[in-house]
């Protein structure tokens, strides 16, 4: 499944369908594991093998593989499906730490680590959908409209 420019896709630079499914193997193993990671695996259920094949199925879509969750579920909504789970900076923090880790053991590749961890991260950070609690006499962020409040 090359690019139009014959360059393999992410997908096939990461090893393809058996390297997806280890690094999700492995990221939902660390986020059951690590205490650090409590706060994210928490909004699991307890048995985390649909998570896990969801993860798997979405991913291999995500970086240029079969796009098997659209085929199943139709279009992700992420936002939308994780809306009834309280997302802050510190579970999204948590979320990317295993994912980080579980990247780190599982693609030797850094370049591409780091490319792929980018809209990883970016999209992490999508998902936020709960105010972080401000602290005492800081003032709320208005946007980034220049204008706004003139």
């Amino acid at each position: 499944m090359s690019t139009p420019e014959n360059k393999p896709s992410v997908y096939e630079r990461i090893g393809g369908e058996a390297a997806i499914r280890a690094l999700v193997h492995r990221f939902y193993e660390l986020m059951d594991t690590l205490p650090e990671a409590y706060g994210i695996r928490k909004l699991h259920p307890d048995d985390l093998s649909g998570s896990e094949q969801k993860l798997f199925m979405y991913l291999s879509g995500y970086l240029g593989g079969p796009n098997l969750y659209i085929e199943q579920f139709g279009h992700p909504r992420l936002r939308a499906r994780h809306m009834p789970f309280p997302i802050d900076g510190d579970a999204r923090d948590q979320w990317l730490m295993c994912f980080n880790l579980a990247m780190a053991e599982v693609v030797q590749d850094e370049p591409l680590r780091k490319a792929i961890m980018k809209p990883i991260t970016d999209l992490a950070d999508f998902m936020r959908n709960q105010a972080e609690p401000s602290s005492p006499g800081e003032l709320p962020i208005l946007g980034n409209d220049p204008h706004q409040g003139h």
